[in-house]
């Protein structure tokens, strides 16, 4: 069996305290990984087995897990593309209260959780302004943002749709 292999390459990493922030330039997606998913992730090190990840982890951590936590790790992983490819998921076809239950709840405090989002495209990124004062939309030196300050955000004036009629 092969071990697992975080992906490195085309990846954005920030870490905090209690989590992992994954941005993957490949996919546009952002990933926020807990402190589970996120030592599961930092140990797929390819030199690591599922069996070598347990016991780090436990020694790590001080709490008791089996396997099946760090192959739901895994396969969450695997999943959003933040593994190298080849693992084959072991939970494939099961839901999720399936798995937990397999899993156990005893393990319940250290379940792996991988959030997910896809972040807008390059061209919304730059037509959203953000703004501190009232002035600061018609000051753009791009010109890109116009309109009033609300709440920090330019917001464009409303566009007219016929005579005397406005559309937001």
């Amino acid at each position: 069996m092969q071990n697992p292999v975080a992906r490195k390459n085309g990846l954005v990493i920030q870490e905090t305290p209690d989590e992992v922030l994954v941005y993957d330039l490949d996919a546009n997606k952002a990933h926020c990984l807990n402190e589970t998913s996120a030592f599961v992730w930092k140990s797929c090190t390819g030199g690591n087995s599922v069996a070598d990840i347990v016991r780090e982890f436990e020694s790590t951590t001080g709490k008791s897990v089996n396997d099946d936590l760090v192959w739901l790790a895994i396969d969450q992983l695997g999943d959003n593309g933040l593994l190298e490819s080849g693992m084959t998921a072991r939970f494939a076809g099961q839901s999720r209260r399936e798995v937990i239950k397999k899993i156990g709840l005893a393990s319940m405090v250290a379940l792996p959780i991988v959030a997910s989002l896809v972040a807008p495209p390059n061209a919304l990124a730059v037509a959203s302004c953000a703004c501190i004062n009232p002035s600061g939309c018609s000051s753009s030196p791009t010109g890109v943002c116009s309109g009033t300050c609300n709440n920090g955000v330019c917001s464009q004036p409303a566009a007219p749709v016929g005579r005397g009629t406005y559309k937001k």
